[in-house]
């Protein structure tokens, strides 16, 4: 009896420390929130260089497409098309984790796009990674922990629903290479890029630098994205 009470404590301890090892993975991050104020100013603080070589870039870099790193039961890919869109519908038994439907205003063109999702319609709706991970790749993220990567390849903040052919015409270009063609959602745009390298202390190049500049020339005052408002979709934790 009595060595069945210590097998109990025993066993009490380790559950408590699995159950507390659980919740501060979720909640802490060697990651830091993404800065606050105005693009210009945090761009000034942005170091400049040069490419560094593409040499190992992998998407798997990056962690698993899509991973719930929110861990609230649905995929980055649903959390953002939830998140974009407008009059989504939910496949059946999936705790409104899985869009079928909805409607898209797309920033990178500024057209409406309805959604469907399907082997041949999905991919009319792409969800976009602002700053390239490609990119990201050559301007510091290898330098980063495993865990870190991970959390920029799925992060809210750098996450966009946008119109799946703009996207792939895209590719891996910064500002530099690729603007989007909705002139009115530049500043937005590059204000993000801002954000994202920020946060994850990427740097930008000289003609990345002078393009993001001469944009938020344009919008004196822009203000960073903050991840507090650009949050995953809330969906049941554990759905």
């Amino acid at each position: 009896m009595h060595g069945a009470r210590i097998l109990t404590a025993v066993l009490l301890v380790l559950l408590t420390a699995s159950g507390c090892a659980a919740i501060a993975d979720r909640y802490t991050s060697s990651v830091a929130p993404a800065p606050t104020g105005t693009a210009a100013d945090t761009l000034a603080t942005l170091p400049v260089k040069g490419r560094a070589p593409k040499t190992g870039y992998d998407r798997d870099e990056f962690g698993p497409s899509w991973s719930d790193i929110d861990r609230n039961g649905c995929d980055q890919r649903n959390d953002v098309l939830a998140r974009d869109m407008t009059g989504e519908t939910f496949k059946p038994g999936t705790h409104d984790c899985v869009v079928l439907t909805g409607t898209l205003a797309d920033p990178y063109t500024g057209r409406t796009i309805a959604f469907t999702r399907g082997q041949d319609t999905s991919n009319d709706v792409q969800i976009d990674h602002v700053v390239a991970l490609s990119d990201a790749w050559q301007k510091g993220a290898q330098q980063l922990d495993v865990d870190a990567r991970k959390r920029l390849g799925n992060d809210p903040l750098n996450l966009l629903a946008v119109d799946g052919p703009t996207n792939a015409r895209k590719g891996d270009g910064d500002a530099a290479t690729w603007l989007p063609p909705n002139r009115a959602y530049r500043c937005d745009y590059v204000a993000r890029q801002v954000a994202v390298k920020a946060k994850y202390g990427l740097w930008v190049t000289q003609a990345e630098h002078d393009a993001v500049a001469g944009i938020l020339a344009g919008c004196p005052g822009e203000p960073l994205p903050s991840d507090d408002t650009v949050p995953g979709a809330v969906h049941p934790s554990g759905a």
